[in-house]
């Protein structure tokens, strides 16, 4: 049985791949979606003042006796962008341009609250026709 564990850490800190005068500062937090503790939502962002220059936020399930990333939203490859995931390892990839960063984190993170339940279905769906 996987202990429920609920686990709030909002770190903002002046980003080290910085120098001090670029005001760069890293976010990151893990919530729970679930009472059972087996779906969070990961998010973490850079940002210079004031500005998303980078982000990475993605929904994870306890799956088989471990933690998977299902959806994620990010700015891997230069571009924002979202990757669902599948059981078999490959991803489908669905580009955010020409949204800014900000605006493509925003509706990512709504879409990973709102929407993580459908995610855990299509993903488990997807292992149960692969058996």
């Amino acid at each position: 049985m996987l202990p429920f564990l609920v686990f709030y850490a909002i770190i903002s800190l002046p980003d080290s791949r910085f120098p001090k005068d670029q005001q760069v500062h890293e976010t990151s937090y893990v919530i729970n979606l679930s009472p059972d503790g087996k779906n969070r939502y990961r998010h973490y962002h850079v940002s210079e003042k004031g500005k998303i220059i980078e982000f990475r936020i993605q929904y994870e399930a306890y799956l088989e006796g471990q933690w998977c990333a299902i959806v994620r939203y990010d700015t891997a490859h230069g571009f924002a962008h979202r990757d669902v995931m599948h059981p078999d390892g490959t991803q489908t990839k669905t580009s955010f341009q020409p949204l800014d960063y900000a605006t493509t984190l925003t509706y990512g993170e709504k879409d990973l609250k709102r929407n993580w339940a459908s995610y855990r279905e299509d993903y488990i769906r997807d292992i149960k026709r692969r058996r």
